[in-house]
């Protein structure tokens, strides 16, 4: 009988055929995990149970956690197995907004579909920059339109402006919600804002120009967080959450 792998094994939640796990993939891989890369979207399974899986990080896309799709209504009730299961979970942007209605939480936009589409600030709490040892981001990558609320059980580590304040929060000890995209590399940067040329005339979107310079003013923080956070958060280290949340979810 064959021995199973020892390598962590990284449950890969995407949502389009051309996306790439990016920065968070590369890092990952680094520390010598597997990559099982699943996109429902395209009807890929999700597992019934993570017994095979030490982790799960849950990527962006272009759609709502609140379209009425059967594919997203499966993976939002999905999520309450590594929740269940207590395993590492990091939901970014559609990931996180998915998460917060799993956890029963409200995930709005606005009509004049304003966002966030590239660089903005965020102000992290004091128990953010404790989750590794480099401090949390400052100015972060954003493509997105919808926001998220907090939870009930909670806890907020980061804030942003006035039309979408909830940018990142922890739920227990091992999930962690990210609004923005840590993954995005130079050469994501330059597909996004060459695909989704259309999305840079919303309210609230920066031209393609500033994405481009803000890369290079803004995203060595950023991946220094990612590779001293994303060692900690697979191993199930991450300090102690000071407000615990509500007990999770149990088998139906």
């Amino acid at each position: 009988m064959a021995e199973r792998d020892s390598r962590p094994n990284i449950l890969i939640v995407m949502h389009q055929a051309h996306s790439t796990p990016g920065r968070i993939g590369g890092y990952l891989t680094a520390l010598g995990a597997r990559l099982d890369i699943r996109r429902p979207s395209l009807d890929d399974p999700l597992p019934e149970t993570l017994d095979d899986h030490d982790g799960v990080v849950v990527f962006g896309g272009p759609m709502s956690a609140n379209d009425e799709c059967d594919w997203i209504a499966r993976e939002i009730a999905w999520l309450e197995t590594p929740l269940r299961e207590d395993k590492p979970l990091l939901g970014i942007c559609l990931g996180a907004q998915m998460l917060t209605r799993t956890l029963g939480a409200r995930v709005f936009s606005y009509p004049d579909r304003r966002g966030e589409i590239g660089y903005f600030p965020v102000q992290p709490s004091p128990c953010a920059d404790a989750l590794c040892a480099t401090p949390f981001p400052r100015q972060v990558y954003q493509w997105h339109c919808d926001g998220f609320e907090l939870p009930d059980g909670a806890r907020l580590i980061a804030t942003g402006g006035e039309d979408f304040p909830s940018q990142a929060y922890r739920y227990g000890d091992k999930a962690v919600a990210l609004q923005f995209h840590p993954e995005v590399t130079y050469q994501m940067m330059c597909r996004w804002t060459m695909r989704g040329e259309e999305r840079l005339k919303l309210p609230g979107a920066q031209p393609r120009h500033n994405h481009l310079e803000g890369w290079h003013l803004f995203d060595p923080p950023v991946a220094a967080w990612a590779r001293a956070f994303l060692p900690k958060w697979l191993a199930g280290t991450l300090p102690a959450a000071a407000d615990r949340a509500r007990p999770v979810l149990e088998p139906a």
